[in-house]
């Protein structure tokens, strides 16, 4: 099928919206159409669209009653969950970055053994993973690696481990740990008292919801391609019992944020202002972001539910 469609005004824009039953007044959904990409804010109204028929894709048409006003308040209230998510994820990224440094030089007493013993990392990854690592210490321009390598002429362009790890990006961080001897993730996963594995599989899907948040792309209600492990039942029962965590949503992700954060010092307040954002915005349906109805009854997120009115989970459209 050939595209045909042409660029329409913001009027254009307004007008087509009300054909297909948007409430709300022309002025402000132009504002909003001004500051907001209709192609990116469709993502926050298409669950108002009514469903095709025989498992046809949703028509044109939204359901009666539906205004630009709770449209934008979803798209608003996915703002404040990415910046939320994306601090939680500077801390725990921070903090897995410092782990892996520190049990990585401590393990072969040698902050260069990274580049210079092959032992130090898995042989089928270890060349691939150093031209990236190269790769990218060149591309950095942070004053302390060009002051390091004026002063220290004889260190053959390679920098201690615990330098290479503050200019990584979070997915080369991922493959440094990766291929890191068993005991050094071993000792990196004890901050948060969980298997290598896990951790692993959280730092992945970590990465994935950052790279979404960094390129504003919409979170609250999205299915996620890369799920996370949830620790096993027999361990870890309170991923479990009485609500049982999944990991194909986002109230996953906000689940291992809040778990790692309480792992790291000092402890914060996270867990708390998810909840204010929550009820800030009580209209926002919550089963679509994955929260069981009973989420509140989890261990995970008793503590913080304390002296707090929040909404319980809603149900979409």
């Amino acid at each position: 099928m050939k595209y045909t469609k042409l660029p329409l005004s913001f009027s254009e824009q307004v007008a087509l919206l009300q054909q297909r039953g948007m409430q709300g007044d022309p002025a402000e959904i132009e504002k909003r159409l001004q500051t907001v990409n209709y192609y990116r804010l469709s993502g926050y109204w298409y669950p108002f669209r009514i469903p095709g028929h025989n498992g046809f894709p949703r028509t044109d048409t939204f359901h009666p009653g539906t205004n630009i006003k709770t449209v934008w308040e979803r798209y608003v209230f996915d703002r404040a969950l990415r910046l939320l998510i994306m601090d939680a994820v500077e801390r725990i990224e921070i903090a897995v970055r410092t782990k892996i440094a520190y049990h990585h030089a401590h393990e072969f007493q040698d902050p260069f053994a990274y580049a210079t013993n092959p032992a130090s990392l898995d042989h089928e990854k270890r060349q691939a993973l150093l031209q990236r690592i190269a790769t990218e210490v060149r591309r950095s321009r942070e004053p302390f690696i060009q002051h390091y390598l004026m002063k220290y002429t004889d260190s053959k362009q390679h920098l201690p481990i615990w330098m290479a790890t503050e200019v990584l990006s979070m997915g080369t961080i991922l493959n440094l740990y990766n291929a890191s001897p068993r005991h050094v993730c071993s000792r990196t996963a004890e901050l948060f008292k969980i298997p290598p594995k896990v951790l692993s599989s959280w730092l992945l899907t970590l990465n994935t919801v950052r790279n979404i948040c960094a390129h504003h792309g919409r979170l609250w209600n999205r299915e996620l391609g890369t799920k996370p492990k949830i620790p096993k039942i027999k361990k870890y029962p309170e991923w479990h019992i009485p609500v049982s965590i999944s990991g194909n949503r986002i109230f996953g992700v906000l689940t291992i944020c809040a778990y790692c954060l309480q792992c790291i010092p000092p402890h914060s307040r996270w867990k708390k202002r998810l909840h204010n954002l929550l009820h800030t915005h009580p209209d926002i349906p919550l089963t679509s972001m994955g929260f069981p109805e009973n989420w509140l009854e989890s261990p995970l997120w008793r503590a913080a539910s304390e002296d707090l009115a929040v909404p319980s989970a809603t149900h979409d459209n």
